[in-house]
């Protein structure tokens, strides 16, 4: 396994928001985390990216236990986040933003050079636009601005929280098509997500609720179980 989450507990303070956590990523995989707000997806990320540490259990990636590993040093292994709201710098232009994606030091000057090339090959809107500031953008652009920043960081591991957010049907649509091309191209996708949509392209699918594993199932399976994903997705 990529990644592997064991019963892992977790919060703020002397608040527990994660109860024995456990899930697991293979390498080639899309995986969807599922749930209404509130449930702990985000906390869930915020764990395996470092910003928090979990109380018990462990967080392992690709072998290594990552204990207190720092943000920055997950990163530099291929633990990558792409975060809720996207996270782009509005005053700088997009291929600043894009070029603040190598930061992580993964790859060679060409390799870096091929990258850019290859995200502004799968978002093209973005290619004639690299001298403009990234507030210029439209929402669905800026979006794509964050998935091809995220990109470039050349992660083996991809995690993505709330990509649908704020967007179009037909934009998030065309963002997981993305997704699917960049999983043929060798990432794996943790993606954090309250619409059912994502069921669509992932293989199999964690359901939170209240900070704990409520359910794991084949994604496709879930899908055409109507009443359970309701159930699952109300508040």
């Amino acid at each position: 396994m990529l990644l592997t989450v064991d019963g892992v507990t977790a919060g703020y303070g002397r608040l527990e928001v994660l109860h024995d956590i456990s899930l697991q990523v293979a390498e080639g995989e899309i995986v969807t985390v599922l749930g209404p707000n509130g449930t702990g997806k985000t906390t869930l990320l915020r764990l395996l990216s470092g910003a928090l540490h979990p109380w018990s259990g462990s967080v392992t990636f690709d072998g290594t236990t990552l204990g207190r590993t720092v943000s920055e040093r997950r990163a530099a292994l291929g633990l990558c986040q792409l975060p809720e709201g996207r996270g782009i710098f509005q005053t700088l232009t997009v291929g600043e933003n894009l070029d603040l994606g190598t930061v992580s030091g993964r790859g060679s000057a060409e390799d870096r050079r091929r990258d850019k090339e290859r995200v502004l090959g799968l978002f093209p809107e973005l290619s004639g636009r690299l001298d403009a500031q990234a507030a210029s953008l439209s929402g669905g652009q800026q979006q794509m601005l964050a998935l091809g920043r995220a990109v470039m960081s050349r992660p083996r591991l991809l995690m993505v929280d709330e990509l649908s957010f704020g967007l179009a049907p037909r934009v998030v649509s065309d963002l997981f098509q993305v997704i699917l091309d960049l999983r043929e191209g060798g990432v794996t996708f943790l993606v954090v997500e309250q619409q059912a949509a994502a069921l669509r392209i992932s293989d199999r699918t964690y359901v939170l609720r209240n900070g704990r594993n409520q359910l794991e199932r084949a994604s496709a399976d879930l899908l055409r179980s109507e009443d359970l994903v309701s159930s699952y997705l109300r508040g």
